[in-house]
């Protein structure tokens, strides 16, 4: 009941100064609306990277030629060339934790028909390639092992490609399409899946067998890169492991030798990705926060202002018997009302704000609960810390000084 009546007090005392309340509580308001937004485009955009790398085959493998190509060192051609059909098919034999695996090679150039054209690029594939990079087939069907065999070509093509060589809206199934000068049949149609994390126009592909492209278009014996699909996202770095050992047998490689290759799963660049979304989002909270922490100075002026006006009241309920805790308390109750009432309004304008973000602005959001809970308990601390000090010296004035302050 104590504690009740100390609250109603304190209300009733914030509510005499409705105006200066409300500009104390900015800093806290837009704070807490701050975070609260920030943390939101940070989950969102941590969510939409990893659904857009899953989109792409979130349990797949990549094996490249050369040493880790990743801090951008330049690769003689021997070493561009280590990658054979023979270690393609060693996977395909010997590789127990993965599920589907492919070659790749690939060639830009202008996709031609009659008088269409579009530059794009071929990719020369094995059938399986299509389920390890989750594409799906629309119309017609994927080519066989037995034309891969062959050389045929044929060609799957995606919905860029049927938008701008086939623009009267004609069925592409069946029809031939020339890449550059060679020319291949229309077998099947991808289903559109627009751009991936990169903003890499994911339908804009032609798909081949690899053997075609190799011969009759790079004229290379060598593969440029491996894919492969893991059984599952958990298994996937023990795959990687597995097709590492796997190649160095192939390779001879033994010891402390550099290996000629190198192998990374989807799940280490969603990692990476991840990460450094993170670090950015740490980083957007941190300057939000100091919104938090000019809010707190402000309840803390605001305080001290109120002990000085209510210097006489404070003496008086010393004088009839008020104890100094119940001073302390009904100040400090104050400083907590105005930063929690604070956080209530920026915890709505922060919703607001991320459901205009997502709506307007077409930016990925997600609020966590996680979020609202921080921002409550930082109002909270923000209120106990900021307004300790000048309800403690509420609570120390001599009730003798304070009747006689004017």
């Amino acid at each position: 009941m104590r504690i009740l009546n100390l609250m109603k007090t304190a209300w009733k005392a914030i509510l005499l100064n409705k105006v200066r309340t409300l500009l104390t509580m900015l800093g806290i308001i837009i704070g807490v609306a701050s975070v609260i937004a920030m943390l939101a485009i940070g989950e969102g955009s941590k969510e939409s990277i990893k659904t857009q790398i899953s989109s792409m085959g979130s349990n797949m493998i990549n094996i490249r030629p050369g040493a880790d190509m990743r801090g951008g060192v330049r690769l003689e051609a021997s070493e561009m060339q280590s990658l054979k059909l023979a270690d393609y098919n060693a996977l395909k034999e010997q590789a127990t934790l993965i599920t589907d695996i492919s070659p790749q090679v690939s060639g830009s150039g202008q996709a031609i028909n009659g008088a269409n054209n579009w530059p794009t690029s071929i990719y020369g594939v094995a059938p399986s390639y299509a389920d390890i990079k989750k594409y799906e087939i629309e119309d017609g069907s994927m080519f066989t092992d037995a034309e891969v065999k062959s050389s045929a070509k044929v060609a799957v093509i995606g919905q860029t490609i049927v938008e701008n060589l086939f623009p009267n809206g004609e069925d592409p199934v069946g029809k031939m399409i020339r890449f550059d000068t060679t020319p291949f049949k229309v077998i099947g149609v991808l289903s559109e899946k627009g751009e991936n994390t990169f903003g890499q126009d994911q339908d804009d592909i032609i798909l081949a067998p690899y053997t075609a492209v190799q011969k009759r278009i790079l004229a290379i014996d060598y593969l440029q890169t491996i894919v492969a699909s893991a059984i599952n996202e958990e298994k996937a770095p023990d795959a990687v492991e597995q097709i590492s050992e796997i190649l160095r047998k192939q390779h001879n490689i033994t010891g402390e030798e550099a290996d000629d290759f190198n192998v990374f799963s989807m799940e280490e660049l969603i990692s990476t990705f991840s990460s450094t979304s993170e670090m950015l989002t740490v980083l957007l909270v941190a300057i939000a926060s100091i919104s938090l922490l000019v809010g707190g100075i402000g309840i803390m002026n605001i305080m001290y202002v109120s002990v000085k006006e209510r210097t006489r009241e404070i003496g008086l309920r010393m004088a009839v018997g008020g104890k100094g805790s119940d001073i302390l308390m009904q100040f400090l109750i104050e400083a907590i009302l105005m930063s929690i009432t604070g956080g209530l309004i920026g915890v709505s304008l922060g919703l607001l704000a991320t459901f205009l973000i997502e709506n307007i602005a077409h930016w990925p959001t997600s609020v966590t609960s996680y979020s609202i809970i921080i921002s409550f308990a930082v109002c909270a601390i923000t209120g106990i810390f900021f307004g300790w000090y000048p309800a403690r010296k509420a609570a120390a004035l001599d009730p003798i000084t304070a009747l006689r302050y004017e």
